[in-house]
């Protein structure tokens, strides 16, 4: 009989095909193997983004919790960071957040937080996928006492509250935003909070939708973000991923603020609040060289991690900084518990800004010159190795021509990506021809490599 292989541990949790990879067998011992691993007591907190097949995730990863005797509280519809922080809040054992992020709508996903709020370490990862090889599924059914679940949703004020709180006092009187919500997690508390502050707002793809979620919308594609707000000559715009955990901003002149930009502006800002410990801020390999230059003209210092949220959190926590994240919008700080928000981070922007008197494109203008950079994507195939193919002589090669002829003033990038079966290849240049140039020419080196 033909077996499906166990889904792995990537960057940002498990993810998969629905089905094919995510089936409900293996959700069931999932379950339980969480309602195991977390050592806590006290009910696990579950939440989810608006994918059509959340119902059977959840169900499913409720069945194997219960079947380990644990509490359920069913969250519904949220972002991440809510789940994050209401673990935190209400002394709860750990919680689970149904999600595939950015992925497309036939993915799904399962992020699996500790008592801490802080997604599981590798090795309770490892724990648990040794033991999905292991467990007999009909053994998981033969338990004296069962646990419950209890739907929650209430709880959520808790953290549309923290949201206003975060703000403090200040508010987005007579500012004209913007807001894409990719009809995922956002569509439960993006249009509500930025009213409450009083933004006067244009909302696009505000409903809760699985059969679009990231589809052509949302921070993966912001051509429709951009062209509303020059349509509507708004002030900002910001646009969401489908679990609502990382944000991508468009300025009043329709120019992209990303992570980069996000942690310079907010940085700058902290620094001159004295909120910023050493004036460190953390980024990641993918981090632009025209935001490591500019910081460090500043008295400031970046420190560069692998790609991962895990890996800038650790970072951070390890050298006492209170600010950083991934050029993805993936932004971690001392203000929303180290957990990529966001909401919070489109709120921060948005009303720093406005308490500075200032547009968000002039505030952009007073930004760092960005180095061009180009991504090329290649598909891994299931039987390759990405570290030999990484090693392969052709690739050595093409890599080292590339790095001698642009020296100080280009970098490339080349990782396995933790979420798809992908390579990225990143060149960055002194001109965006020369990016577009390289990368190309070692993805075609890579392409030739797997034909």
């Amino acid at each position: 009989m033909h077996c499906n292989p166990i889904p792995k541990f990537g960057t940002d949790g498990i993810r998969g095909k629905v089905g094919t990879e995510l089936t409900p067998t293996f959700l069931v011992k999932l379950g339980y193997l969480i309602g195991k691993v977390l050592e806590r007591e006290g009910p696990i907190l579950i939440g989810n983004d608006s994918r059509i097949s959340n119902s059977m995730l959840v169900s499913a990863l409720t069945t194997g919790l219960t079947c380990s005797g644990r509490e359920v509280w069913a969250l519904g519809l949220c972002p991440t960071p809510a789940v994050s922080g209401l673990i935190r809040k209400l002394n709860s054992a750990g919680g689970i957040m149904v999600s595939a992020s950015h992925n497309p709508p036939e993915d799904n996903g399962i992020k699996i937080f500790n008592f801490d709020g802080l997604k599981i370490n590798s090795k309770t990862q490892e724990n648990i996928t040794k033991k999905l090889k292991e467990e007999n599924i009909d053994d998981l059914f033969n338990n004296k006492s069962y646990g419950k679940l209890y739907y929650r949703n209430e709880l959520l004020k808790f953290y549309r509250e923290h949201l206003i709180a975060s703000v403090s006092n200040k508010n987005l009187n007579g500012v004209k935003v913007i807001l894409d919500l990719c009809f995922g997690s956002a569509t439960a508390f993006g249009e509500n909070v930025f009213k409450e502050i009083g933004a006067e707002l244009t909302i696009i793809n505000g409903e809760p939708n699985g059969h679009l979620i990231n589809v052509k919308c949302g921070s993966t594609c912001l051509d429709p973000l951009r062209e509303k707000v020059l349509e509507n000559q708004a002030d900002m715009g910001f646009a969401f991923d489908g679990d609502s955990d990382r944000m991508l901003a468009i300025d009043g002149k329709g120019r992209v603020i990303d992570g980069d930009h996000i942690l310079y502006l907010w940085g700058q800002f902290l620094q001159e609040e004295k909120a910023l410990p050493e004036n460190r801020i953390v980024g990641t390999i993918m981090s632009n060289l025209g935001l490591e230059r500019a910081w460090t003209e500043r008295g400031g210092i970046l420190e560069r991690t692998p790609v991962g949220d895990q890996n800038v959190h650790a970072e951070m926590i390890a050298k006492g900084a209170t600010l950083g994240g991934e050029q993805s919008g993936h932004i971690l700080s001392a203000s929303n518990g180290f957990c990529g928000d966001g909401l919070l981070t489109a709120l921060q922007l948005s009303t720093i800004c406005h308490s500075k008197q200032l547009t968000l494109a002039e505030w952009r203008d007073k930004s760092f010159k960005a180095f061009p950079q180009n991504m090329v994507n290649i598909p891994l195939p299931k039987n390759i190795n990405y570290n030999r193919l990484r090693e392969s002589d052709s690739i050595q090669k093409i890599l080292l021509q590339a790095e001698e002829q642009m020296g100080k003033n280009g970098r490339v990038v080349i990782r396995e990506s933790g979420t798809e079966p992908l390579i990225r290849i990143m060149v960055e240049a002194e001109s965006q021809n020369l990016a577009n140039l390289w990368s190309n020419n070692i993805a075609k080196v890579f392409e030739e490599y797997l034909l």
